[in-house]
Protein backbone atom coordinates (compact mmCIF):
# COMPACT_ATOMS: atom_id res chain seq x y z
CA UNK A 1 0.00 0.00 0.00
CA UNK A 2 1.13 2.94 -0.87
CA UNK A 3 0.40 6.65 0.59
CA UNK A 4 -0.95 9.94 -1.32
CA UNK A 5 2.45 11.67 -1.23
CA UNK A 6 4.29 8.54 -1.97
CA UNK A 7 2.16 7.85 -5.21
CA UNK A 8 2.21 11.63 -6.27
CA UNK A 9 6.56 10.93 -6.00
CA UNK A 10 6.23 7.75 -8.20
CA UNK A 11 3.80 9.15 -10.39
CA UNK A 12 6.18 12.44 -10.97
CA UNK A 13 9.27 9.98 -11.51
CA UNK A 14 7.29 7.92 -13.91
CA UNK A 15 6.33 10.96 -16.29
CA UNK A 16 9.89 11.97 -16.03
CA UNK A 17 11.26 9.02 -17.33
CA UNK A 18 8.76 8.34 -19.84
CA UNK A 19 9.56 11.61 -21.65
CA UNK A 20 13.26 10.86 -21.70
CA UNK A 21 12.91 8.16 -23.19
CA UNK A 22 10.35 9.56 -25.88
CA UNK A 23 13.30 11.98 -26.09
CA UNK A 24 15.66 9.34 -26.82
CA UNK A 25 13.56 7.71 -29.26
CA UNK A 26 12.83 11.13 -31.28
CA UNK A 27 16.94 11.27 -31.00
CA UNK A 28 16.94 7.87 -32.55
CA UNK A 29 19.56 6.46 -30.20
CA UNK A 30 16.70 3.60 -29.05
CA UNK A 31 15.59 3.39 -33.22
CA UNK A 32 19.41 2.01 -33.75
CA UNK A 33 19.59 -0.10 -31.25
CA UNK A 34 16.22 -1.98 -31.57
CA UNK A 35 16.80 -1.86 -35.86
CA UNK A 36 19.67 -3.31 -34.92
CA UNK A 37 17.90 -6.21 -33.50
CA UNK A 38 15.45 -6.40 -36.11
CA UNK A 39 12.74 -4.84 -33.90
CA UNK A 40 10.41 -2.25 -36.10
CA UNK A 41 9.76 1.02 -34.63
CA UNK A 42 6.27 0.86 -34.35
CA UNK A 43 7.04 -1.51 -31.69
CA UNK A 44 10.05 0.05 -30.09
CA UNK A 45 8.45 2.90 -28.16
CA UNK A 46 5.59 -0.26 -27.09
CA UNK A 47 8.36 -2.11 -25.56
CA UNK A 48 10.53 0.54 -24.37
CA UNK A 49 6.90 1.77 -22.37
CA UNK A 50 6.31 -2.10 -21.45
CA UNK A 51 9.74 -2.51 -19.65
CA UNK A 52 9.14 1.19 -18.02
CA UNK A 53 6.21 0.05 -16.80
CA UNK A 54 7.13 -3.00 -15.69
CA UNK A 55 10.03 -1.64 -13.65
CA UNK A 56 7.85 -0.70 -10.63
CA UNK A 57 6.39 -4.56 -10.75
CA UNK A 58 8.35 -7.20 -8.66
CA UNK A 59 6.34 -10.75 -8.49
CA UNK A 60 7.03 -12.27 -5.56
CA UNK A 61 8.06 -16.00 -5.71
CA UNK A 62 9.78 -16.96 -2.20
CA UNK A 63 10.37 -15.72 1.37
CA UNK A 64 13.65 -15.20 2.46
CA UNK A 65 14.83 -15.94 6.72
CA UNK A 66 17.60 -13.31 7.51
CA UNK A 67 20.13 -13.08 9.89
CA UNK A 68 19.15 -12.49 13.42
CA UNK A 69 19.03 -8.81 13.94
CA UNK A 70 18.09 -7.63 17.47
CA UNK A 71 15.99 -9.62 20.07
CA UNK A 72 13.00 -9.11 21.61
CA UNK A 73 12.22 -9.66 25.46
CA UNK A 74 9.81 -11.98 26.57
CA UNK A 75 8.04 -12.15 30.02
CA UNK A 76 6.19 -14.87 31.16
CA UNK A 77 5.11 -16.31 34.10
CA UNK A 78 5.71 -19.51 35.98
CA UNK A 79 3.82 -20.33 39.39
CA UNK A 80 3.39 -16.97 39.72
CA UNK A 81 7.55 -15.99 39.14
CA UNK A 82 8.00 -13.77 36.05
CA UNK A 83 10.81 -14.44 33.75
CA UNK A 84 12.50 -12.55 31.01
CA UNK A 85 13.31 -14.74 28.31
CA UNK A 86 15.31 -12.78 24.74
CA UNK A 87 14.33 -13.87 21.69
CA UNK A 88 16.45 -13.56 18.62
CA UNK A 89 14.23 -11.77 15.73
CA UNK A 90 14.97 -12.39 12.63
CA UNK A 91 14.16 -9.94 9.45
CA UNK A 92 12.41 -11.85 6.57
CA UNK A 93 13.20 -10.92 2.85
CA UNK A 94 10.55 -11.07 -0.21
CA UNK A 95 12.60 -12.40 -2.94
CA UNK A 96 10.68 -11.27 -6.28
CA UNK A 97 11.34 -11.20 -10.04
CA UNK A 98 11.10 -7.69 -11.44
CA UNK A 99 8.66 -7.66 -14.47
CA UNK A 100 10.62 -4.86 -16.55
CA UNK A 101 14.36 -6.04 -15.57
CA UNK A 102 13.91 -9.31 -15.40
CA UNK A 103 10.69 -10.96 -17.23
CA UNK A 104 10.33 -8.60 -20.96
CA UNK A 105 14.48 -8.89 -21.15
CA UNK A 106 14.49 -12.58 -20.84
CA UNK A 107 11.80 -12.98 -22.94
CA UNK A 108 12.97 -10.76 -25.54
CA UNK A 109 16.69 -12.73 -25.31
CA UNK A 110 15.05 -15.75 -25.58
CA UNK A 111 13.12 -14.60 -28.89
CA UNK A 112 16.19 -13.27 -30.29
CA UNK A 113 18.23 -16.49 -29.56
CA UNK A 114 15.94 -18.44 -31.08
CA UNK A 115 15.69 -16.45 -34.25
CA UNK A 116 19.31 -15.88 -34.94
CA UNK A 117 19.77 -20.07 -35.17
CA UNK A 118 22.48 -19.93 -33.23
CA UNK A 119 23.55 -22.48 -30.34
CA UNK A 120 26.53 -21.66 -28.94
CA UNK A 121 28.31 -18.48 -29.41
CA UNK A 122 25.42 -16.71 -27.41
CA UNK A 123 25.57 -19.13 -24.19
CA UNK A 124 29.36 -19.06 -24.13
CA UNK A 125 28.51 -15.01 -24.24
CA UNK A 126 26.26 -15.12 -21.40
CA UNK A 127 28.53 -17.43 -19.60
CA UNK A 128 31.09 -14.87 -20.09
CA UNK A 129 29.75 -11.90 -19.06
CA UNK A 130 27.67 -13.68 -16.09
CA UNK A 131 31.45 -14.55 -14.92
CA UNK A 132 33.13 -11.28 -15.08
CA UNK A 133 29.75 -9.30 -14.00
CA UNK A 134 29.85 -11.90 -10.58
CA UNK A 135 33.21 -10.93 -9.85
CA UNK A 136 32.52 -7.16 -10.10
CA UNK A 137 29.19 -6.98 -8.29
CA UNK A 138 28.60 -6.54 -4.62
CA UNK A 139 26.10 -6.52 -2.14
CA UNK A 140 24.19 -2.81 -0.85
CA UNK A 141 22.70 -3.32 2.07
CA UNK A 142 19.45 -2.03 1.97
CA UNK A 143 19.95 -1.19 -1.83
CA UNK A 144 20.11 -4.74 -3.63
CA UNK A 145 23.02 -6.07 -5.62
CA UNK A 146 25.25 -3.69 -7.89
CA UNK A 147 27.60 -3.65 -10.57
CA UNK A 148 29.36 -1.39 -12.94
CA UNK A 149 28.09 0.14 -15.34
CA UNK A 150 29.99 0.21 -18.51
CA UNK A 151 32.21 -3.44 -18.18
CA UNK A 152 28.87 -5.34 -18.58
CA UNK A 153 28.35 -3.60 -22.13
CA UNK A 154 32.26 -3.31 -23.31
CA UNK A 155 32.46 -6.87 -22.92
CA UNK A 156 29.30 -8.07 -23.95
CA UNK A 157 29.83 -6.47 -27.39
CA UNK A 158 33.27 -7.58 -27.42
CA UNK A 159 32.37 -11.02 -27.08
CA UNK A 160 29.95 -10.53 -29.30
CA UNK A 161 32.22 -9.20 -32.56
CA UNK A 162 34.38 -12.38 -31.59
CA UNK A 163 32.38 -15.07 -31.66
CA UNK A 164 29.43 -14.51 -33.98
CA UNK A 165 30.65 -10.84 -36.23
CA UNK A 166 27.50 -11.74 -38.60
CA UNK A 167 25.03 -11.08 -35.51
CA UNK A 168 26.60 -9.28 -33.30
CA UNK A 169 23.65 -7.35 -32.61
CA UNK A 170 21.66 -9.94 -31.24
CA UNK A 171 24.14 -11.80 -29.47
CA UNK A 172 24.89 -8.90 -27.71
CA UNK A 173 21.91 -7.98 -26.15
CA UNK A 174 21.72 -11.71 -25.42
CA UNK A 175 24.82 -11.66 -23.38
CA UNK A 176 24.71 -8.68 -22.36
CA UNK A 177 21.01 -9.02 -20.60
CA UNK A 178 21.45 -12.42 -19.54
CA UNK A 179 24.92 -12.24 -18.45
CA UNK A 180 23.66 -9.46 -16.39
CA UNK A 181 21.26 -11.25 -14.91
CA UNK A 182 22.97 -14.72 -13.83
CA UNK A 183 25.96 -13.19 -12.56
CA UNK A 184 24.56 -10.23 -10.40
CA UNK A 185 21.62 -11.57 -9.47
CA UNK A 186 20.98 -15.38 -9.59
CA UNK A 187 24.63 -16.25 -8.73
CA UNK A 188 24.23 -13.86 -5.70
CA UNK A 189 20.87 -15.43 -4.05
CA UNK A 190 23.43 -16.56 -1.33
CA UNK A 191 23.95 -12.75 -0.52
CA UNK A 192 20.67 -11.71 -0.65
CA UNK A 193 20.18 -11.92 3.09
CA UNK A 194 23.31 -9.32 3.94
CA UNK A 195 21.11 -7.03 2.26
CA UNK A 196 18.75 -6.23 4.78
CA UNK A 197 16.10 -4.78 2.41
CA UNK A 198 12.42 -5.74 2.70
CA UNK A 199 12.46 -6.85 -0.84
CA UNK A 200 15.24 -8.16 -2.93
CA UNK A 201 14.05 -8.51 -6.74
CA UNK A 202 15.96 -9.68 -9.28
CA UNK A 203 16.45 -7.51 -12.13
CA UNK A 204 14.83 -4.95 -9.89
CA UNK A 205 16.70 -2.24 -7.48
CA UNK A 206 19.95 -2.29 -8.24
CA UNK A 207 20.37 -4.17 -11.45
CA UNK A 208 17.60 -2.41 -13.46
CA UNK A 209 19.84 -0.08 -15.26
CA UNK A 210 22.72 -1.99 -15.22
CA UNK A 211 20.10 -4.86 -17.35
CA UNK A 212 18.30 -2.13 -19.45
CA UNK A 213 21.38 0.09 -20.51
CA UNK A 214 23.70 -3.16 -20.98
CA UNK A 215 21.41 -4.51 -23.78
CA UNK A 216 20.97 -0.80 -25.24
CA UNK A 217 24.81 0.29 -25.37
CA UNK A 218 25.96 -3.46 -25.95
CA UNK A 219 23.78 -3.15 -29.41
CA UNK A 220 25.10 0.06 -29.90
CA UNK A 221 28.66 -0.90 -29.71
CA UNK A 222 28.22 -4.15 -31.60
Amino acid sequence: MFFLPLMFVYFVLFLFLLVFLFALVQLGIFTIAFQKLGIPPSQLFLLLFATLVGSFINIPIARLEGEPVEEDMVVFSVWGVPYRVRVPKRRETVLAVNLGGAVIPVLLSLHLWGRVGLAWQPFLGVAIVALVTHRLSRPVRGVGIVVPLFIPPLLAASVALLLAPHFSAPVAYISGTLGTLVGADIMNLKKIKEVGAPVASVGGAGTFDGIFLTGIIAVLLA
